[in-house]
C-alpha cells in the first residue's frame, strides 16, 4: 500500500506558476505508475498528466501541455506537478493517484490540494 499527500496548492493569478508535489509512504515508490488528476467545481474529475515508475515516460493532457511538467524522485518518494502559465480554467482541486498496474487502475489517491487561479 502507500499513502499520498499533496501540498503546494494555492492561490496566484493567471500566468503565474506553481508546483505541486506529492509524498509518498513505504518502500516501493518507485514500482507505481504516479499521475495528477484533477476536479473542478461541477465537473468531473480529469486526467491532467503521468509519469511511468521510472520516470522515463510522461505524457500530459492536451489542456494543459506545454504548460504543465510531471516530474518524480524515488529518492524522495515523491511526484511534482510544475505548472506555468497558469489560466483561470486551471482553477481545480489537484489530486494525486499511484497505479501498481502501469496506469489501468489508479487504486490509491491523496486527499487534493485546491489550486485557484484569479483573472
Amino acid at each position: 500500500q502507500v499513502q499520498l499527500v499533496e501540498s503546494g496548492g494555492g492561490l496566484v493569478q493567471a500566468g503565474g506558476s506553481l508546483r505541486l508535489s506529492c509524498a509518498a509512504s513505504g518502500r516501493t515508490f518507485s514500482s507505481y505508475t504516479m499521475a495528477w488528476f484533477r476536479q473542478a467545481p461541477g465537473k468531473e474529475r480529469e486526467f491532467v498528466a503521468f509519469i511511468s515508475e521510472g520516470g522515463a515516460a510522461t505524457y500530459s493532457a492536451d489542456s494543459v501541455k506545454g504548460r504543465f511538467t510531471i516530474s518524480r524522485d524515488n529518492a524522495k518518494n515523491t511526484v511534482y506537478l510544475q505548472m506555468s502559465s497558469l489560466k483561470p480554467e486551471d482553477t481545480a482541486v489537484y489530486y494525486c493517484a499511484a497505479s501498481p498496474t502501469y496506469g489501468r487502475l489508479y487504486d490509491y489517491w491523496g486527499q487534493g490540494t485546491q489550486v485557484t487561479v484569479s483573472s
